[in-house]
């Protein structure tokens, strides 16, 4: 476990018991309120001003008062789950430097101890220079740190055949499926499969679909999904009426989170379809803008 300076911990204290005061006196320290409880999550951390899906998108996050992340979850050809969004290192680190004879550099080609020799910071900025590809473990110690909340992904999961059963295994571990943690937790994927088979194994785990199915298929996606989340481009007010009609894996309305809007107008628009939550890389942004609108 990774201790953040005194600075980043006092603020985050801060910030979390703001959680636990009248609804009216956080309002009035913070100077925030929330737009049709619109939840705003931080893409890949917070992702506009640190490099994504790295502890310092997850403490930037913090440092701005947002409690849910989104990250995405892969497998080292050694079997460690780590926390990247390109099924490739390439975009990320400077792999191509270290092992320039490696190409197309997949992470399922490399080991967690050849994985950790890469920068995942400078392509960002100097000042994230060395800033290592975080495990799941470093991962969700990081978030239980700060007490966020977490939006995982499973990212590709054709490509690393049980990686379902093996992510919930390290979320066990980690006590991240006990009835406290669970609130705090959210598993999704593009590949309905995997989503379906997370629920199978573990059905009282919250769960979203990426994507957007047509509204007649709706029903076969709430008997293990909890959540229909769509890019942005693709729904209009209707869309989300649709969903939030039909009642998902646990018995409620199936629940919507939007992806990925950057920018103040659009999310106060996506907002007012009635949409449950904002994936988004400027989370400060959207939250602000939300909060001026409400």
């Amino acid at each position: 476990m990774q201790i953040r300076p005194a600075a980043a911990l006092t603020g985050a204290l801060i910030g979390m018991s703001a959680l636990f005061l009248p609804t009216a006196t956080a309002q009035a320290s913070t100077g925030r309120t929330t737009h049709h409880h619109t939840v705003t999550v931080a893409h890949r951390g917070a992702s506009a001003y640190a490099p994504e899906n790295t502890l310092a998108a997850v403490d930037a996050a913090d440092d701005l008062g947002i409690d849910w992340v989104e990250n995405d979850v892969q497998r080292t050809r050694d079997g460690e789950l780590i926390v990247m969004h390109d099924t490739t290192l390439s975009r990320t680190t400077d792999v191509e430097q270290v092992f320039p004879d490696r190409a197309p550099w997949k992470i399922s080609d490399f080991t967690l101890d050849e994985i950790e020799k890469l920068d995942a910071g400078s392509w960002f900025g100097p000042e994230f220079q060395g800033e290592a590809v975080p495990t799941l473990e470093e991962y969700m110690d990081r978030v239980s740190d700060n007490h966020q909340k977490l939006l995982l992904e499973l990212k590709a999961p054709e490509l690393y055949p049980g990686i379902e059963r093996q992510t919930l295994r390290e979320l066990r571990r980690e006590g991240w499926l006990d009835h406290r943690h669970k609130r705090r937790l959210i598993v999704q994927s593009f590949s309905a499969d995997s989503v379906r088979t997370v629920h199978r194994l573990r059905p009282d785990v919250k769960t979203g679909f990426l994507g957007t199915p047509a509204v007649a298929d709706l029903p076969e996606y709430a008997e293990f999904s909890d959540q229909i989340n769509p890019s942005y481009t693709t729904i209009d007010a209707g869309y989300v009426s649709a969903v939030r009609s039909v009642d998902g894996a646990h018995g409620k309305p199936l629940e919507v989170y939007t992806w990925t809007v950057n920018d103040g107008p659009t999310a106060v628009s996506v907002a007012g379809m009635g949409v449950n939550g904002i994936i988004t890389n400027k989370p400060d942004v959207i939250r602000d803008a939300l909060d001026d609108a409400s």
